[in-house]
């Protein structure tokens, strides 16, 4: 079977597999000329396809069930599922809507999903493209004339497409961004990845020169469509700290020259307040100090959500107000009002006093728990690799010893070492009840020495650790968060920390507690594990697998550290 001439594209190196997939479909074959095809495909696409279906081959009219016969391609490990974006992939597509998506099975229409999502892609690579194209025949005519062409591209842009002009200019942007990246270009057209991780490959690798930054983008273009946004926001933050240290720092630095708090009305009829470009460790510090004041304002009676309380205490601070006021009256204070007692303003509280610290007694130490991650070379000031901090990912050498002063400074920090493979996950971890000191090579070979170390297990789990209680031990429980940082759903990043420690095969159902059967689930995927028609299975400690209910699998593997 040959398939007609269609307009250059990747299809066309499939074009075998794809003839053989769509035999193996259909129980009968059926071969139109190529005469036949080409006309049906440049008049019809959408009857091409059922013509390559098998159409007035005594099938239904090219159908088994009513379903057309080539939707079979959309299912897991069908040419469809695979194919890369453009003509053909699209005809198949119509074809598959024109006969009514709810003739197909879940795997297939996940399929076209996956599909659809590859044609998106590509028309965006399209767009850019084509975007560039534009910029670059303005600013040859601008240089004719000894003209500039600033401002004018994007309103063009914003006239032709119907933009606002913030909008064109990012657009524009864009398209200039990726002019330096050519494999992420070649990306969006190719459907390997979408426009929003085209955005974060721009973004991440802005303060390096045009080589670097084309070969760190070229490093993880193949594999971007595997992550979300977030995790290659994270992974290329990484890399770019490692393959240019001073590059990262001078665009934090540059950054913070626009320091800015934000206000802007949301859609809601609310309102919404941001600090932005603020020193990481500053970010982070007031972060964890808001959810210490609202978990002690919730432990005293006050009413709200952990979000709620957090937002609330926010707002009281910066306006000036006592977070206290957020608790409810004491029984009997019989307020009135309008007023306070014994003539306090509105909304004050007895023991009100001016210039006393607005978050009140017992709130003003409180900081919460921060979570920082960074290379042992780092913290002595032999390297500048980068760090990590949970929950706001990863952070430059320089952020994080200035954030790990602080913590060392303050009072209950506790401090543990993991020891990392050559692939970056975990291979041991151990906890000490005091910190190796001032930096300094010495002091940490001595604080090292006396540590004992958890080894995790890989492959076939020996269970050392195994206990038959239901709740782990501490030891198991913190070997199981050291080797998975976050929730072990796909593309979750909610740390471990905040996650329940889930049995893979239920405790009740003869599961074990052990690091062979457990991992950090956070509630929403602990609840959507449970659901009807999800299965979990863990082969080996830290490889999980899930299986959806429309029968398409997912294997995650335990996030490498930043080393």
């Amino acid at each position: 079977m040959t398939f007609p001439d269609l307009p250059p594209g990747p299809w066309q190196d499939q074009e075998a597999d794809l003839a053989a997939e769509l035999e193996a479909i259909g129980e009968d074959r059926y071969e139109p000329s190529d005469e036949d095809l080409a006309g049906a495909w440049t008049d019809r696409p959408a009857d091409c396809a059922d013509w390559i279906g098998g159409r007035d081959a005594g099938l239904d009219d090219g159908r088994r069930g009513g379903v057309p016969l080539f939707a079979g391609g959309f299912a897991v490990g069908g040419v469809l599922d695979g194919l890369g974006p453009g003509a053909a992939l699209a005809g198949f597509s119509q074809g598959v809507l024109d006969e009514g998506l709810g003739v197909l099975s879940d795997d297939e229409l996940v399929g076209v999903l996956r599909a659809s999502r590859r044609l998106a892609a590509w028309q965006d690579g399209v767009e850019v493209a084509a975007v560039a194209e534009l910029d670059a025949r303005r600013a040859r005519a601008a240089a004719r004339v000894c003209s500039v062409t600033d401002g004018q591209v994007s309103a063009e842009l914003a006239a032709a497409l119907v933009l606002t002009g913030r909008s064109a200019e990012c657009l524009l942007g864009l398209a200039r961004d990726l002019a330096r990246l050519p494999a992420v270009r070649g990306g969006l057209l190719a459907g390997m990845i979408d426009r929003a991780r085209a955005r974060v490959f721009a973004e991440e690798v802005a303060g390096l020169g045009d080589v670097a930054a084309a070969a760190v983008a070229a490093a993880f273009t193949a594999e971007a469509g595997s992550l979300t946004t977030g995790q290659l926001r994270a992974a290329l933050r990484a890399l770019v700290a490692r393959v240019d240290p001073a590059a990262a720092r001078r665009r934090m630095t540059r950054a913070r020259g626009e320091a800015r708090v934000e206000a802007w009305p949301e859609s809601s009829g609310n309102a919404a307040l941001a600090g932005r470009e603020l020193p990481a460790a500053d970010a982070i510090a007031a972060d964890k100090r808001l959810t210490a004041i609202a978990r002690a304002l919730k432990a005293a009676g006050a009413a709200g959500t952990a979000d709620q309380l957090r937002a609330a205490v926010f707002a009281a601070l910066l306006a000036g107000r006592d977070p206290q006021a957020l608790l409810p009256p004491p029984a009997g204070a019989g307020d009135q009002a309008g007023g306070g007692q014994h003539g306090q303003p509105a909304g004050s509280r007895p023991g009100d006093e001016p210039g006393r610290d607005p978050a009140g007694p017992g709130l003003a130490a409180l900081t919460g728990s921060v979570q920082l991650i960074m290379p042992a070379a780092a913290w002595l000031g032999l390297s500048d690799a980068p760090g990590e901090a949970a929950g706001h990912g990863p952070l430059d050498a320089w952020a994080c010893r200035d954030l790990a002063a602080r913590l060392a400074a303050g009072p209950g920090t506790r401090w543990s070492l993991t020891l990392t493979g050559p692939d970056g996950r975990a291979v041991a971890h151990a906890d000490a009840r005091a910190g190796p000191g001032p930096p300094g090579p010495g002091g940490y070979r001595a604080w090292l020495a006396g540590l004992r170390f958890g080894w995790l297990e890989r492959q076939a789990c020996r269970h050392p650790r195994q206990t038959i209680r239901y709740q782990p031990g501490n030891q198991l429980r913190t070997l199981i968060r050291a080797r998975q940082r976050r929730c072990s759903f796909p593309g979750c990043r909610r740390p471990a920390a905040g996650c329940d420690l889930d049995h893979t095969l239920p405790y009740h159902q003869g599961g074990r507690t052990c690091e062979c059967n457990l991992s950090p689930l956070c509630r929403t995927h602990h609840q959507v594990k449970q659901a009807h028609g999800w299965t979990l299975t863990q082969p080996e400690p830290g490889i999980l697998t899930w299986t959806t209910p429309h029968g398409r699998s997912y294997t995650i593997t335990p996030e490498p550290y930043l080393v």
